[in-house]
């Protein structure tokens, strides 16, 4: 077949005359882009052709078809359609090894060629997160990679932090004609990441949607440990009860109670049930500080909680914290009405003491000028009223 190809080609060569061609023939081809594994139809066109041959080449310059004879002995290539002004063919199952320049010619004298190029789209394969190792510890640095293989052009991948994104550090690697991409995050975990879930995300040009993959971190972390207690105010005879909240991670079991660094004292009335620790009926002899303690593997924390049992009548026994107020006095207006009789009071004293200094009374520093030097009392007197013409320029003035 390939050598009666070759003659065919010959023959137009030497007898250009049997051969006819038009000089405006010329064949028209478009560019193809097909996803890898997938189907590409190649065209090749003519406006006018007076029963020349047209012929699909592939990039290794070999004929697939010469008109409607199939020339490369490949099941993927098949023929659809073969007439004077068209040819077109489809290559199934297209892999990487495909893509290239693909050239139609028309056996007309000169014989005519277009390329198309046919470009073969590399899907990505699914990712995957390496690098960490479950569970991890708080305060250890990890580092997730994802990975995926076989993209082309090379994949795109998002990191996220549950809901929200984070930035990942990018790396390519040209793999034949397909690349791999690896993004990691490298960071310190604490206890606020446990349970949290961090997800790849790979995007391409062959993919509808995203393939993605997660991981949910597991922390190991010491317990932290609090006291809560059922009444505000205890008092005698009364039924408390103080409950010890713990979280870490392994789940710290069990919890210890202490009073006043010591065992407790009277088993029969404090009774102590998973977390709680529960006093049938208080008394004076409770007084003290309590203790629990809760362990893992990681660590161990403890709280404390004072207990002080009020006298039976002391006023405002609640386990709500709002009714204190309602029942005891309410320091904070007494204060208030304080603070505003001292100010009143101040500014009064301020007023005053003003309106004193402005209208204090007037006196004479000579009001008997000359008195000292009389020889009798009826001078003295006579010598004192003669001054108090002047007396007006001898006042002196307190403001």
């Amino acid at each position: 077949m390939i050598v009666q190809q070759h003659l065919i080609f010959i023959l137009c060569s030497l007898c250009p005359g049997v051969f006819k061609g038009g000089m405006g023939q010329f064949p028209i081809t478009q560019n193809v882009t097909v996803v890898e594994g997938g189907s590409a139809n190649m065209t090749c066109r003519v406006d006018y052709n007076d029963n020349t041959s047209l012929q699909w080449s592939n990039p290794a310059q070999q004929t697939l078809f010469f008109g409607d004879k199939k020339a490369l002995r490949d099941h993927r290539i098949e023929l659809l359609r073969a007439t004077s002004q068209e040819l077109t063919i489809r290559i199934g199952d297209v892999s990487l090894s495909d893509e290239g320049l693909y050239t139609c010619s028309l056996f007309t004298m000169p014989v005519k060629t277009t390329k198309a190029f046919l470009t073969v789209l590399g899907v990505p394969r699914r990712p995957e997160i390496t690098g960490f190792t479950t569970p991890a510890m708080e305060g250890e640095e990890i580092t997730l990679t994802c990975s995926t293989t076989g993209s082309k052009p090379a994949a795109n991948i998002r990191w996220f932090r549950n809901d929200k994104e984070v930035q990942g550090t990018r790396e390519v690697n040209a793999t034949g004609k397909s690349f791999t991409v690896k993004s990691s995050l490298k960071f310190l975990v604490d206890r606020r990441d446990d349970g949290v879930a961090y997800t790849c995300g790979v995007e391409h040009v062959s993919l509808s949607s995203p393939y993605t993959t997660t991981e949910v971190l597991e922390i190991h972390y010491a317990p932290h440990v609090e006291i809560t207690h059922s009444l505000i105010i205890p008092q005698e005879g009364q039924y408390f009860k103080l409950e010890c909240v713990s979280k870490g991670n392994p789940r710290p079991e069990p919890v210890l109670w202490f009073k006043d660094g010591g065992d407790l004292p009277d088993i029969e009335r404090m009774i102590v049930e998973g977390r709680e620790l529960t006093i049938t009926t208080l008394n004076k002899t409770d007084n003290g500080t309590y203790r629990c303690e809760a362990s893992n593997h990681v660590g161990t924390s403890s709280a404390e909680y004072t207990l002080f049992v009020y006298a039976k009548d002391f006023p405002g026994p609640t386990s709500d914290p709002n009714a204190l107020g309602q029942h005891g006095p309410d320091h904070a207006l007494i204060g208030g009405v304080v603070a505003v009789v001292v100010f009143i009071t101040l500014c009064l004293i301020i007023v005053l003491g003003r309106y004193l200094a402005r209208h204090k009374g007037t006196y004479l520093t000579h009001e008997a000028k000359g008195a000292e030097d009389a020889p009798d009392a009826d001078t003295a007197i006579i010598n004192a009223e003669g001054n108090h013409v002047h007396a007006e320029e001898k006042k002196e003035y307190f403001i």
